[in-house]
C-alpha cells in the first residue's frame, strides 16, 4: 500500500483532526474552509441545494440587477463590444496600521471576463497584497472593490464570501499540498466550502461527481496517471500542477495566481505558465503576479505595472517591450 492513501479508522480520525487544525493553506485562504454561518448567524446547511452544479459552471454568478444592466447596453456602444468587467476597484487603499504608510494607494484597476492580466513590480510594490484585497483576504483601509457584482468597502460579508468562493480559484507560490495524501485527495480539497462538508476531506469520502471532477482536473494538468500517488512523492512542477487542479475543481470563473512559478526551475515554470494560459479565455479570467518579464509579455493580454503601492502604468502586452517593464525595477 506504499504510495497510496488508505483510510483506516485511525487514519480517518487523524485526518479529520488535522483537517480541523488550521493549516497554512486553510488559514491563508479562509475561502475554502467549512461552510460558515450566514449574516444572521444561521448555519449554512451542506445539502444538495448548496452544492455547485458543475454542468452549469460556465456561467458566472452575478449580483441582482447586474444582468439587467448588461442587457441595457446599446449593441453599438464600446461597452457592449468589450467583455464586461468582473473586477473593478475604486481608489483601493491598504495600510497595515492606523496612520501607517500606504501599502496600496488609490488603486483603480479592472479585469474583464476572459482576460489574462499580469501584475508586475519589484518586491514590496504591493502585488500580493492587491490580489488578497481583490478577493477579500485582506481588509481594505479605504476605497471599494466590486467583484462579480459583489461590492464591499472593507471586507466581504459571510454571504458574499460564500458566493465569491464559487467563482474564484487561488494558486499560491507554494503549492500547500498535504504530503501524506494522494494527489486526488488534495484536488478534492478544492471543493471545501462548496457544500460538500466533510466529504471533501478525502477522495474516499467524496461523492462520485466530485471525484470525477477531481480526476478531470488532474487530467487537464496532465497528471491523471499520478492520481493515487502521495503528494510528497511529486516534483515541484508536478505539485504545482496538482495545486492548479485543486483550484479549478469547482470550475471557477476567475483564476488568481500569486507568483506561481517563483520556486520552479525555468523549464517547469514555462510549462506551468502555458498551462495557465490554456485555462484562461472564454468565460475564465486569469490574474497573476510575476517577476518574469517574458512571462508577463507572453501569457497576458494586459500588464499592470506597480511601483511603491501604486499603478505606474498599464497597457496591452502587445504594446510593451521588455525595456518598458524593466524600468519599474530600476533597471
Amino acid at each position: 500500500l506504499a504510495g497510496r492513501d488508505t483510510l483506516s479508522t485511525a487514519g480517518l480520525f487523524f485526518h479529520i483532526w488535522s483537517a480541523l487544525v488550521p493549516s497554512p493553506l486553510i488559514a491563508d485562504l479562509r475561502m475554502t474552509d467549512l461552510p460558515s454561518p450566514d449574516d444572521n448567524g444561521r448555519a449554512n446547511a451542506a445539502d444538495e441545494s448548496t452544492r455547485p452544479d458543475f454542468a452549469e459552471r460556465g456561467r458566472i454568478d452575478t449580483a441582482p440587477g447586474q444582468a439587467d444592466t448588461e442587457r441595457q447596453l446599446a449593441p453599438t456602444s464600446p461597452e457592449a463590444i468589450a467583455p464586461p468587467p468582473i473586477i473593478a476597484t475604486t481608489r483601493l487603499t491598504k495600510r497595515f496600521s492606523p496612520g501607517g504608510a500606504d501599502i496600496l494607494s488609490s488603486i483603480d484597476v479592472t479585469v474583464r471576463r476572459g482576460e489574462a492580466v499580469a501584475i508586475v513590480g519589484a518586491n514590496g510594490a504591493g502585488k500580493s497584497t492587491l490580489l488578497k484585497c481583490l478577493v477579500g483576504l485582506e481588509a481594505l483601509s479605504g476605497g471599494e472593490v466590486d467583484i462579480f457584482g459583489e461590492r464591499f468597502s472593507r471586507q466581504p460579508t459571510a454571504s458574499q464570501r460564500r458566493r465569491l468562493r464559487r467563482n474564484i480559484g487561488f494558486v499560491f507560490q507554494f503549492h500547500g499540498l498535504v504530503a501524506r495524501l494522494s494527489a486526488l485527495s488534495n484536488v478534492v480539497h478544492g471543493a471545501l466550502g462548496q457544500g460538500y462538508g466533510p466529504r471533501a476531506w478525502h477522495q474516499t469520502l467524496a461523492p462520485s461527481d466530485l471525484r470525477a471532477h477531481a480526476m478531470h482536473g488532474l487530467d487537464r494538468v496532465g497528471l491523471a496517471d499520478r492520481a493515487h500517488d502521495r503528494a510528497g512523492t511529486l516534483s515541484g512542477g508536478q505539485s504545482q500542477r496538482v495545486a492548479i487542479a485543486r483550484a479549478i475543481v469547482h470550475a471557477p470563473a476567475l483564476l488568481i495566481a500569486d507568483e506561481p512559478v517563483a520556486s520552479l526551475d525555468p523549464a517547469a515554470g514555462t510549462d506551468i505558465m502555458r498551462l495557465f494560459r490554456s485555462l484562461a479565455g472564454g468565460a475564465v479570467s486569469l490574474v497573476y503576479t510575476t517577476h518574469n518579464v517574458e512571462h508577463a509579455l507572453a501569457y497576458a493580454d494586459r500588464v499592470i505595472a506597480m511601483r511603491h503601492g501604486a499603478v505606474a502604468f498599464e497597457a496591452p502586452a502587445d504594446d510593451l517591450t521588455p525595456g518598458d517593464i524593466a524600468g519599474i525595477y530600476g533597471a
